[in-house]
Protein backbone atom coordinates (compact mmCIF):
# COMPACT_ATOMS: atom_id res chain seq x y z
CA UNK A 1 0.00 0.00 0.00
CA UNK A 2 2.40 2.20 0.77
CA UNK A 3 4.26 1.96 -2.72
CA UNK A 4 0.82 2.54 -4.23
CA UNK A 5 0.80 5.59 -2.62
CA UNK A 6 4.03 7.47 -3.16
CA UNK A 7 3.26 5.96 -6.96
CA UNK A 8 0.47 7.86 -6.96
CA UNK A 9 1.97 11.07 -5.87
CA UNK A 10 4.89 11.56 -8.29
CA UNK A 11 6.26 15.09 -8.41
CA UNK A 12 5.89 15.56 -12.49
CA UNK A 13 2.51 15.19 -12.25
CA UNK A 14 1.63 17.71 -8.87
CA UNK A 15 0.37 21.13 -10.57
CA UNK A 16 2.38 23.09 -8.05
CA UNK A 17 5.76 21.44 -9.34
CA UNK A 18 4.67 22.87 -13.46
CA UNK A 19 5.08 26.19 -11.52
CA UNK A 20 8.38 25.96 -10.81
CA UNK A 21 9.54 24.36 -14.26
CA UNK A 22 11.50 26.85 -16.21
CA UNK A 23 8.95 28.39 -19.40
CA UNK A 24 10.62 28.90 -22.32
CA UNK A 25 11.06 32.41 -23.91
CA UNK A 26 8.59 34.24 -26.22
CA UNK A 27 10.21 34.53 -29.58
CA UNK A 28 11.00 37.90 -30.42
CA UNK A 29 8.68 39.41 -33.22
CA UNK A 30 11.31 39.72 -36.86
CA UNK A 31 12.15 43.13 -37.29
CA UNK A 32 11.80 44.69 -40.85
CA UNK A 33 15.05 46.48 -41.92
CA UNK A 34 14.38 49.77 -43.18
CA UNK A 35 16.67 51.94 -45.16
CA UNK A 36 17.81 55.87 -43.90
CA UNK A 37 15.41 58.49 -44.80
CA UNK A 38 16.25 59.94 -48.56
CA UNK A 39 18.04 63.40 -48.11
CA UNK A 40 14.92 65.56 -49.48
CA UNK A 41 15.61 68.71 -47.19
CA UNK A 42 17.43 70.70 -45.07
CA UNK A 43 17.28 68.96 -41.70
CA UNK A 44 18.77 65.51 -43.41
CA UNK A 45 20.80 67.51 -45.32
CA UNK A 46 22.63 69.68 -42.25
CA UNK A 47 25.33 67.76 -39.89
CA UNK A 48 24.55 68.38 -36.44
CA UNK A 49 27.81 69.02 -35.53
CA UNK A 50 28.15 71.56 -37.58
CA UNK A 51 29.19 75.76 -37.09
CA UNK A 52 26.47 78.02 -35.21
CA UNK A 53 25.99 80.95 -37.63
CA UNK A 54 27.38 84.59 -36.22
CA UNK A 55 25.57 86.96 -34.40
CA UNK A 56 23.81 89.75 -36.21
CA UNK A 57 25.17 92.73 -37.11
CA UNK A 58 22.35 94.65 -36.21
CA UNK A 59 20.95 94.40 -32.97
CA UNK A 60 18.38 96.90 -33.57
CA UNK A 61 15.34 94.49 -33.63
CA UNK A 62 16.39 93.30 -30.53
CA UNK A 63 16.70 96.47 -28.81
CA UNK A 64 13.25 97.86 -30.05
CA UNK A 65 11.82 94.52 -28.29
CA UNK A 66 13.01 95.44 -25.32
CA UNK A 67 10.39 98.58 -24.65
CA UNK A 68 7.69 96.98 -26.26
CA UNK A 69 7.73 93.69 -23.93
CA UNK A 70 7.90 96.05 -21.11
CA UNK A 71 5.45 97.99 -21.97
CA UNK A 72 3.49 94.85 -22.61
CA UNK A 73 4.51 94.12 -19.03
CA UNK A 74 3.37 96.77 -17.58
CA UNK A 75 -0.03 97.37 -19.12
CA UNK A 76 -0.63 93.22 -17.98
CA UNK A 77 0.35 94.05 -14.52
CA UNK A 78 -1.94 97.32 -14.57
CA UNK A 79 -4.79 95.44 -15.91
CA UNK A 80 -4.01 92.51 -12.86
CA UNK A 81 -4.05 95.25 -9.96
CA UNK A 82 -7.38 97.18 -11.65
CA UNK A 83 -8.98 93.20 -11.47
CA UNK A 84 -7.79 92.90 -8.16
CA UNK A 85 -9.49 96.10 -6.77
CA UNK A 86 -12.46 95.00 -8.87
CA UNK A 87 -13.32 91.80 -7.16
CA UNK A 88 -12.42 92.89 -3.54
CA UNK A 89 -14.81 92.57 -0.93
CA UNK A 90 -14.71 96.58 -0.52
CA UNK A 91 -15.68 97.21 -3.89
CA UNK A 92 -18.60 94.78 -3.98
CA UNK A 93 -19.97 96.12 -0.99
CA UNK A 94 -19.98 99.32 -1.80
CA UNK A 95 -22.07 98.94 -4.87
CA UNK A 96 -24.10 96.30 -3.04
CA UNK A 97 -24.73 99.61 -0.58
CA UNK A 98 -25.75 101.71 -3.75
CA UNK A 99 -28.01 99.24 -4.99
CA UNK A 100 -30.42 99.46 -2.20
CA UNK A 101 -30.16 102.65 -0.98
CA UNK A 102 -33.15 104.72 -1.51
CA UNK A 103 -31.88 108.32 -2.96
CA UNK A 104 -29.00 106.17 -5.13
CA UNK A 105 -32.59 104.61 -6.92
CA UNK A 106 -34.14 107.50 -6.84
CA UNK A 107 -31.21 109.24 -9.20
CA UNK A 108 -30.03 106.10 -10.90
CA UNK A 109 -32.80 103.87 -11.36
CA UNK A 110 -32.91 100.15 -10.91
CA UNK A 111 -30.18 97.34 -12.20
CA UNK A 112 -27.36 99.79 -11.29
CA UNK A 113 -23.97 98.05 -11.98
CA UNK A 114 -20.57 99.25 -13.55
CA UNK A 115 -20.75 101.58 -15.94
CA UNK A 116 -18.70 99.04 -18.35
CA UNK A 117 -17.55 95.22 -18.39
CA UNK A 118 -14.61 96.01 -17.16
CA UNK A 119 -14.82 98.49 -14.60
CA UNK A 120 -11.71 100.94 -13.49
CA UNK A 121 -11.77 101.42 -10.00
CA UNK A 122 -9.55 104.51 -9.42
CA UNK A 123 -7.76 105.80 -6.55
CA UNK A 124 -6.28 103.88 -3.72
CA UNK A 125 -7.16 100.77 -1.61
CA UNK A 126 -4.85 99.15 0.81
CA UNK A 127 -6.55 97.72 4.04
CA UNK A 128 -3.68 96.47 5.66
CA UNK A 129 -2.38 100.33 5.83
CA UNK A 130 -6.06 101.45 6.63
CA UNK A 131 -6.38 103.52 3.65
CA UNK A 132 -9.73 103.17 1.30
CA UNK A 133 -9.76 105.65 -1.87
CA UNK A 134 -11.24 104.41 -4.59
CA UNK A 135 -14.18 106.22 -7.10
CA UNK A 136 -15.53 104.29 -10.24
CA UNK A 137 -18.50 104.79 -12.75
CA UNK A 138 -21.65 103.34 -12.28
CA UNK A 139 -25.16 103.12 -14.14
CA UNK A 140 -28.63 103.00 -13.89
CA UNK A 141 -31.86 102.68 -15.65
CA UNK A 142 -32.10 106.76 -15.41
CA UNK A 143 -28.90 107.93 -14.94
CA UNK A 144 -25.24 107.34 -14.57
CA UNK A 145 -22.58 109.12 -12.27
CA UNK A 146 -19.33 108.47 -10.26
CA UNK A 147 -19.34 106.62 -6.73
CA UNK A 148 -16.61 107.73 -4.49
CA UNK A 149 -15.67 105.95 -1.38
CA UNK A 150 -13.39 107.27 1.41
CA UNK A 151 -12.78 105.45 4.78
CA UNK A 152 -9.78 105.48 6.87
CA UNK A 153 -8.97 103.46 9.98
CA UNK A 154 -6.21 104.22 12.75
CA UNK A 155 -4.27 101.47 14.49
CA UNK A 156 -5.50 98.92 15.96
CA UNK A 157 -8.97 100.49 15.31
CA UNK A 158 -12.23 100.19 13.37
CA UNK A 159 -12.68 101.53 9.63
CA UNK A 160 -14.63 105.23 9.85
CA UNK A 161 -15.96 106.17 6.48
CA UNK A 162 -15.18 109.84 5.48
CA UNK A 163 -17.08 110.15 2.37
CA UNK A 164 -19.50 108.36 0.63
CA UNK A 165 -21.24 109.72 -2.38
CA UNK A 166 -22.23 109.82 -5.74
CA UNK A 167 -21.74 112.57 -8.17
CA UNK A 168 -24.00 112.66 -11.34
CA UNK A 169 -23.19 113.24 -14.74
CA UNK A 170 -24.62 116.49 -14.67
CA UNK A 171 -22.30 118.06 -11.46
CA UNK A 172 -25.01 117.18 -9.04
CA UNK A 173 -23.17 115.61 -5.96
CA UNK A 174 -25.62 113.23 -3.41
CA UNK A 175 -23.82 112.42 -0.19
CA UNK A 176 -24.98 108.98 0.61
CA UNK A 177 -23.24 108.63 3.73
CA UNK A 178 -25.92 109.10 6.24
CA UNK A 179 -25.64 108.29 9.67
CA UNK A 180 -29.50 108.44 10.19
CA UNK A 181 -31.00 106.33 7.67
CA UNK A 182 -31.53 102.87 7.85
CA UNK A 183 -28.14 100.72 6.67
CA UNK A 184 -27.93 98.13 3.96
CA UNK A 185 -27.13 95.32 6.51
CA UNK A 186 -29.66 95.33 9.24
CA UNK A 187 -27.68 92.76 11.15
CA UNK A 188 -24.89 94.52 11.34
CA UNK A 189 -26.87 97.75 12.60
CA UNK A 190 -28.27 95.50 15.57
CA UNK A 191 -25.03 94.02 16.59
CA UNK A 192 -23.39 97.13 16.92
CA UNK A 193 -25.64 98.32 19.45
Amino acid sequence: MLKSLTRARSPVSSPSFLFCLPRPFPRPLPRALTTTARPIGTFTERRPDRQLPGPRKTPIATLLTIPLFASILLLAAVGLFNYQKSSSSVVSSTLYALRVHPVARESLGDDISFKSRVPWIQGTMSQLRGDIDIAYSVKGTKGEGVMRFRSVRGRMGLFETLDWSLVMRDGRRIGLLDNSAVGPYPQAATTAT
